[in-house]
């Protein structure tokens, strides 16, 4: 295949995965087409079978080895505000005996809280939050 064929290959994936909503997989196929049509270009690789193998090869294998690391990259890491409560304190709204339920206050939002200790949760006491469970609190005496 004509080494220019190539590189029009490669730029018309990598555009197509600048259009298509993530996963990174054009890209790859894209990169390897570039790869083969500067090889190509070069007078490295002349057979149209040997471009070819070397096109699967280096998109399947860097396809394998970079995917999970840049699609880690791209996603950064999202952290859940809730999940930052535990440790934190809050102050009961409800009496809540073991292992019931009542509400709490903690960031200036009411929640609903578990008694996750064995003794007993008066209203106004501080407690701290041993969990969070969906938009549940498990909170132990402190």
């Amino acid at each position: 295949m004509t080494w220019w064929y190539w590189l029009l290959l490669g730029l018309i994936l990598a555009g197509a995965e600048m259009m298509a909503p993530g996963g990174f997989y054009l890209l790859f196929f894209g990169i390897a087409a570039l790869a083969v049509g500067a090889l190509a270009g070069s007078g490295v690789v002349t057979a149209d079978w040997l471009q070819w193998l070397l096109f699967s090869v280096i998109a399947v294998v860097s396809l394998l080895l970079f995917r999970g690391p840049l699609l880690r990259m791209s996603q950064g890491h999202k952290s859940h505000p809730v999940d930052t409560m535990v440790g934190e304190t809050a102050v009961l709204l409800d009496d809540v005996p073991p292992g019931r339920t009542g509400k709490a206050e903690l960031r200036g939002t009411t929640w609903s809280a578990r008694n996750a200790g064995a003794g007993h949760l008066a209203k106004g006491q501080s407690a701290k939050v041993d969990r969070v469970d969906g938009l549940t609190l498990w909170l132990k005496p402190e």
